[in-house]
């Protein structure tokens, strides 16, 4: 989907209790930030003082993807704050939900053999 709607996988794959994972329909389309620091929004990270993060720190990197494949609810947030080759290189460093995991290994297979 290209309207800055959520893409919902099939089946039960949840970021949370209640909430389905958001897969974007492609890792091109993922064009947000590689460098610098970056503030996420107060939706997105909801506890806590810091919502500054250093891209150029791998570990505070990895923790921003994180949050934001865990919380987003459209695939515009998504396409705002990931980029795909980043994405692609840190994938299997990542902390994820099982349902999150598995819902963008479903829609990019690619993910998973690059892990493998």
């Amino acid at each position: 989907m290209q309207d800055g709607h959520s893409r919902r996988p099939s089946g039960r794959m949840l970021a949370r209790p209640g909430r389905p994972a958001v897969v974007a329909a492609t890792l091109g389309e993922l064009t947000g930030p590689t460098s610098g620091t970056v503030e996420l929004s107060h939706r997105l990270v909801w506890q806590g003082p810091n919502r500054s993060f250093d891209l150029n720190e791998p570990d505070l990197l990895r923790w921003m993807y994180e949050i934001v494949l865990r919380e987003a609810v459209t695939v515009d947030e998504l396409r705002t704050w990931l980029d795909g080759p980043t994405l692609a290189r840190e994938w299997h460093q990542l902390h994820l939900p099982r349902g999150v995991r598995a819902a963008w290994e479903q829609q990019h297979p690619e993910l998973r053999r690059r892990a493998a």
